[in-house]
């Protein structure tokens, strides 16, 4: 599976958060995870490749990772999937967008929530979903073959915040050590911010995770 996986990012100011587009070698359709101030980059990016997306994933509702969800609703007229622990945040981006100064509209209404074990099938490819709560109460990770998009829960070196609310540290590491390190170490993490990583170099190096 993983060698039919085909994985393509950009990252735009103010937030430089990591949107992604996730497609299958053989069929072209594609998975588009975390639009935010990327997403009119990333939407070219699947033009010129001739990717025809499937989903828009949320990996959770913080305003870095949803405030492209409009545009990208618009332009694709495709399925929203969040799980319904993030929708209060969901719901919140324009309050969300106040408190970082960036004025942003209602986002479309979710057509699908998350849970844990779902499987999200694009193409050739699926993704299985991994509720990893602590950064959000709504939290998810997608886990596809060897590949784990691990949102805002896992970076290289680091974990995600806990002290913005519905944030929980000890959820977080326990989201951690339960539900990712029990994945092989050779699994690739593309995280929502920062550059990609591995689940063995984590486990041997992450100072948070000793």
């Amino acid at each position: 599976m993983a060698s039919q996986c085909l994985i393509k990012s950009y990252a735009a100011p103010p937030f430089y958060k990591n949107g992604y587009l996730v497609a299958c070698a053989d069929t072209k359709e594609a998975l588009l995870i975390d639009p935010g101030d990327e997403v009119e980059e990333i939407a070219r990016i699947a033009d010129a490749h001739r990717w025809s997306v499937k989903y828009i994933v949320l990996t959770h509702a913080h305003v870095d990772h949803i405030s492209g969800v409009g545009f990208a609703k618009e332009r694709y007229q495709v399925p929203i999937y969040l799980h319904k622990d993030d929708l209060p945040l969901y719901q919140g981006l324009p309050q969300q967008g106040q408190w970082v100064g960036i004025a942003l509209d209602p986002p479309p209404p979710v057509d699908h929530f998350l849970a844990e074990g779902d499987l999200l099938r694009w193409g050739n490819l699926q993704a299985e979903v991994i509720h990893t709560p602590g950064h959000t109460p709504g939290g998810v990770c997608l886990k596809i073959g060897e590949v784990l998009m691990a949102g805002d829960t896992l970076f290289a070196g680091s974990i995600g915040r806990t002290d913005l609310p519905g944030g929980d540290y000890d959820a977080l590491i326990e989201s951690i050590k339960t539900r990712l390190l029990v994945l092989p170490d050779p699994t690739r993490v593309f995280s929502g911010h920062g550059p990609e990583t591995t689940i063995g170099q984590e486990r041997r190096t992450n100072p948070f995770l000793q």
